[in-house]
Order: C-alpha cells, then sequence, then structure tokens
C-alpha cells in the first residue's frame, strides 16, 4: 500500500475534527484507520499500573480515524491535495501532488 504513510501531514475533512491538521503517529492497516496527532481526542480512565509515575484517573487520548476522512497535505503549498503514483526511471514509486506535481 502507497497511500499514507506514518509521519505525514494531514488535512481532515469529515467529523468532529474536520479542518484540523496533524501528523499520523500510527496506521491501523486491517481496520483502515490511522491515529493522527492530537485529532478525535477521547477521555478514558486509566487505572494505577505500577508504583512508578504512571498517573491515574481520566486523561485524554487520541482514537483511531477512518482514511477516507484524511487528505495528505501538500508540502509546497501547505494546502490538502490529492495524489498519484509515478514510477521513476529506476523502478521506484513515489507519490506525486496533484495540486503541485511535485514529490511529496
Amino acid at each position: 500500500m502507497l497511500g499514507l504513510k506514518k509521519n505525514d501531514n494531514v488535512y481532515v475533512i469529515a467529523g468532529k475534527d474536520k479542518g484540523k491538521t496533524g501528523k499520523i503517529l500510527n496506521i491501523l492497516t486491517s481496520k483502515q484507520k490511522a491515529i493522527v496527532e492530537g485529532i478525535n481526542m477521547v477521555k478514558k480512565a486509566r487505572r494505577k499500573r505500577s508504583q512508578q509515575d504512571q498517573q491515574s484517573g481520566i486523561i485524554s487520548i487520541e482514537a483511531p480515524i477512518h482514511l477516507s476522512n484524511l487528505m495528505l497535505v501538500d508540502k509546497k503549498s501547505g494546502k490538502p491535495t490529492r495524489f498519484g503514483v509515478e514510477i521513476l526511471k529506476d523502478g521506484t514509486k513515489v507519490r506525486i501532488s496533484k495540486e503541485s506535481g511535485e514529490v511529496i
């Protein structure tokens, strides 16, 4: 799969966080979802596990968001863009921005 990858900057196009941008922290390929930094925050009750510094109580964590609700951000313009795949002369596949035409 050559779509969205870890550490890509993405723009949310649907859902409660529509219009926000963030960096992909993790991709769950089997569920077609991604965990994006600062997006889709939910409250979770956490129990203290050990004697060390871990806090108990209610914390906020990022929940997975479906890949169809994310759009890649163009590095040049900083705007959300569609992307295509091109094969270079040496046989490697690269992602090309449809808006600027540059390699992402």
